[in-house]
């Protein structure tokens, strides 16, 4: 099996939309000074960090992303359906969880 066949490409292409997903709203309330949560807050996940940690955590993932997609950029409809598959599951996946965290945060 091999790291660059066509079918990598797709997983490739769907972990850059997740990327990118995750890229946007931790950049956004970091420029925007607020803290949001992140995989280094106290609980992982659950806890805020510092608008300055998800500025740098945002950028990571959308430099990530698209790196990924300078690569593995997609030249047909199932690799563009694998990009947004990705930015769809994991913008449903964080939606789900960080609505019950900020549910949680207001009780």
């Amino acid at each position: 099996y091999s790291w660059t066949g066509p079918r990598m490409h797709y997983v490739l292409q769907l972990l850059a939309g997740a990327l990118l997903a995750n890229g946007v709203p931790h950049f956004v309330q970091g420029v925007s000074g607020a803290p949001f949560q992140s995989p280094f807050a106290r609980p992982p996940g659950v806890g805020e960090s510092s608008p300055v940690v998800n500025v740098v955590w945002g950028f990571a993932n959308l430099a990530g992303g698209l790196a990924l997609l300078a690569h593995f950029a997609p030249s047909d409809a199932l690799g563009w359906g694998a990009l947004g598959a990705g930015s769809l599951l994991l913008g449903v996946l964080c939606a789900s969880h960080f609505g019950k965290v900020r549910a949680n945060a207001r009780t």
